[in-house]
Formats: structure tokens, C-alpha cells, sequence
């Protein structure tokens, strides 16, 4: 026993090892003999499968697998560590600071980031501006995504992460938390089904399989009830993006005045539709150059114009209250939560407001990805820790900070997020095609 101890850490290296490579090397042959590659519609390439080589131009790929290799690799160690000594051997948390990054960025944060799911879905079946049609299905898979990894983060940060299913049985109705919980779990089983349609697609071209079970049945039966699905998924979204700003209107003595407010739920909400907007026009970007497609430039645009009006309301809103509480002269105090405020809100809400109002600026893809991108970061996520943590150092003093394994933790889960999206965008019908979409 004294050995087995004394070797685990270098068991634990081998383990995280092999997961990153198995998950690398093991899903992309998987996908590789998913599709029907021997003459389906979307033939692969033979050369499709080929493990790198030392030629220069296999070099910048070579070396990009290395990297993921070794950010997964540093991940599954520390979350391995973490169930096996324990949540205080990896992280700086303790019974005074219990909620870390963890909560802040993988889960709030990640909430928030995946909200284009239910925001395009809804402008383009609900609202029926279908031209917004071929953004749904790369924005319903960025949202389960999403909501997978928030799932994922949340096991690793549980202190008894085998008694997750238990809000899903014992009901706490008059508790935020357990909303949360219940409409996550929820919500991420309907972006399944919204995006079960995509999968089956891919599968009801294997002969053997729609000989065997009802695909092509089941196929269209999604396709006839989707809209049940889609408004479902928006309740469920409202419910839960509203509630996470909830948690926090429980502490009036311990959240600084600046963020603390009555409506925080309803600020989490209009904030969430502000980025579900933004993010798809970052995922859109990305993905058009990753993908060497066309851009969406005009969908894009009316995006950008809608989100500087949803910016704008939030702004008006945010200002009505501080003005209404008496909480302004706050802003103009030599203080960190001062400046970190008009980071959050000069950087993430008025500047991009300006630049998504500008003709000139929507008309620029990079111009608009940049807008977009700095709604993401200081609008939403850096909002997100403001509140669950800036905005509680006046109350706790500086007793905690992440520790750099949390920070790895949340690096690998964006960049599992990143590789899952890339493969399965690369093998199913998530974007559209491009002679029949201008056809």
C-alpha cells in the first residue's frame, strides 16, 4: 500500500497522459469511420487520416497538436489529483471563499457565453426571420457545448461531485440553486434534441442502420416538432440565465454596491442576450476562416445592429438603478472595484455599442469580430467575476486567489470545447451548403 502511494503521482501522469492522446488520437479515427467515407454524399479523403510528418509544411500542425496535447494532458492530471486528494490539493478555496473561478467563469461565464443557442434559435423559428436559418445549427452545437463543459466544470468543482443527480429528486423549489441546477440539466438535454436532427442526417446514410432502427422515422418526426423544443429551450434558458444573478441577490451585506441590486436576475438576462448575439458572430469568424467558408457578413451585420441596441438597454438599465440606489458616487472613488467596473462597462458595453452602431464598422469582418469579442470578455465574463469574486474582496479581504491548476482546469476545458466543435463541425452538417444557400 505504502508503494502504491508513493507511485501514484507518476500514475497519475501516465493516466493523464494517455487520456489526452486517447481523446486526440481516439475520437478523431472514431468520427473518421463515422462518416461513410466509401461514397456517401460528403465523401472524407483518403489522405483525410494521416498522422503528421517532418516535411516544413507539416510542421505548424505538428506543432498545434502538441500544444492541445499538452494543455489536456496538464488538465486531466490536475482533475485526476483533485478526486484523488481531494479539492484542497488543487485549488486555494476554502469554507470562508467557497465559490472560486470555477464558478465564476466555467460555470456563470459559461452559461452566459452559450446563450446564442436559445437567442438565434428563437430570432430565427420563434420570431421566424429565417433568414437567420443557417446560423441555428452552429449555435445550438457552440450552446450544448457549452453546456456540457459547464456540466463538467461543475463535477471537478462539487466537494462530492456522486451527489449531483440529487436536486434532480429532492426538490428545493424556493432555492436559486437548485432552479439552476434543474433547468441546466434540462436545457442541455433539449440542445441535444434541437441538434439531434444534424446528427441523424450523417446516420441515415448508412443503409444498415435505417434497415435496423427508425432514424429516418424519428428524423422527421424532430423536424415536425422542433418548435416545441425551441420554445422549451428559451423558457428553460430565461429561467436559469435569470436565477444565476439570483444566487447573488442573497448576499445584500457581502456583495459590493456597485453590482449588488434587486435586479441582477433581470441584469443577467438582457446581459445573456447581449452575448448570445456577440458569440455568434465570434464563433461565425472563427469558424469561417478554420473552415476556409464564406462569411455571413450581412446576417452578421443585423446581428452586431441588434446587439448595440440590447447593449444600449442594458447600459440605460444598469445607470437607472446605480442612480436609483444612490450607488453613483461609488464610480468616481479611488477604489479596485471602482475601475474594474468601468473596465467592465466602458470596455465590454459603451465601446462596442458605439462600434456596432457604425455602418462601417458591420461592413468589416474583423472590425465586427472585435466589437463582438470585447462584449465577450469584459461585458460578460469579466462582469461574471466581478460579481463573484472582485465584488466580494471588500467584504472578505484578499483571502483567496486561483490557484494556477484552477486556471489550467478552466484553459483545458475551453480548449476540449475548442477540439470537440472542430470535429464535429468537420464530419456533420453543421454549416450549410454554400451553393444552396445563395441558390
Amino acid at each position: 500500500m505504502n508503494a502504491l502511494i508513493a507511485a501514484m503521482p507518476a500514475i497519475i501522469v501516465v493516466l493523464s497522459f494517455g487520456i489526452a492522446v486517447l481523446f486526440m488520437a481516439g475520437t478523431r479515427y472514431a468520427v473518421y469511420l463515422l462518416v461513410d467515407h466509401r461514397g456517401g454524399t460528403q465523401a472524407v479523403a483518403s489522405d483525410d487520416f494521416v498522422l503528421p510528418t517532418l516535411p516544413m509544411r507539416m510542421l505548424w500542425p505538428l506543432g498545434r497538436t502538441l500544444v492541445l496535447l499538452s494543455v489536456l494532458t496538464i488538465g486531466a492530471g490536475i482533475v485526476l489529483w483533485r478526486f484523488i486528494y481531494g479539492i484542497g490539493s488543487v485549488t486555494n478555496l476554502s469554507n470562508a471563499f467557497p465559490w472560486g473561478i470555477w464558478i465564476g467563469f466555467d460555470v456563470m461565464s459559461g452559461v452566459a457565453l452559450a446563450a446564442g443557442a436559445f437567442v438565434i434559435a428563437a430570432t430565427a423559428h420563434i420570431l421566424r426571420m429565417e433568414r437567420f436559418e443557417p446560423l441555428v445549427r452552429p449555435a445550438i452545437l457552440t450552446g450544448l457545448l457549452g453546456y456540457l463543459l459547464v456540466v463538467a466544470g461543475l463535477l471537478v468543482d462539487l466537494g462530492r461531485p456522486y451527489n449531483v443527480w440529487r436536486p434532480l429528486v429532492h426538490w428545493q423549489i424556493h432555492s436559486p440553486l437548485w432552479e439552476v441546477g434543474c433547468c441546466v440539466a434540462t436545457y442541455t438535454t433539449v440542445l441535444f434534441i434541437e441538434f439531434l436532427p444534424v446528427i441523424l442526417e450523417r446516420v441515415n446514410h448508412f443503409k444498415p442502420v435505417t434497415s435496423r432502427l427508425p432514424t429516418v422515422s424519428l428524423y422527421k418526426l424532430l423536424r415536425r416538432v422542433g418548435i416545441v423544443f425551441v420554445v422549451l429551450g428559451v423558457v428553460l434558458s430565461t429561467l436559469h440565465q435569470s436565477s444565476l444573478g439570483s444566487l447573488w441577490v442573497l448576499v445584500p451585506t457581502k456583495l459590493h454596491p456597485l453590482w449588488y441590486t434587486i435586479y441582477l436576475p433581470v441584469f443577467f438576462w438582457i446581459s445573456a442576450v447581449a452575448v448570445g448575439l456577440a458569440m455568434t458572430i465570434v464563433e461565425s469568424t472563427l469558424s469561417s476562416k478554420a473552415f476556409k467558408r464564406g462569411l455571413e457578413l450581412p446576417l452578421l451585420a443585423a446581428l452586431g445592429k441588434a446587439a448595440a441596441v440590447v447593449l444600449c438597454i442594458y447600459l440605460a438599465a444598469k445607470a437607472a438603478d446605480l442612480v436609483a440606489r444612490g450607488a453613483w458616487p461609488l464610480l468616481f472613488q479611488p477604489s479596485l472595484e471602482a475601475a474594474a467596473y468601468w473596465t467592465e462597462i466602458g470596455l465590454g458595453v459603451i465601446v462596442p455599442a458605439i462600434l456596432f452602431m457604425l455602418p462601417g464598422v458591420r461592413q468589416r469582418p474583423w472590425l465586427l469580430f472585435t466589437a463582438a469579442m470585447m462584449v465577450v470578455v469584459f461585458g460578460i465574463v469579466m462582469n461574471r467575476l466581478n460579481v463573484s469574486l472582485t465584488g466580494l474582496l471588500a467584504y472578505t479581504g484578499l483571502i483567496y486567489t486561483p490557484a494556477w491548476t484552477e486556471i489550467a482546469v478552466s484553459v483545458a476545458l475551453v480548449t476540449l470545447g475548442v477540439i470537440a466543435f472542430g470535429l464535429i463541425a468537420k464530419y456533420l452538417p453543421v454549416f450549410p451548403d454554400e451553393n444552396e444557400h445563395h441558390a
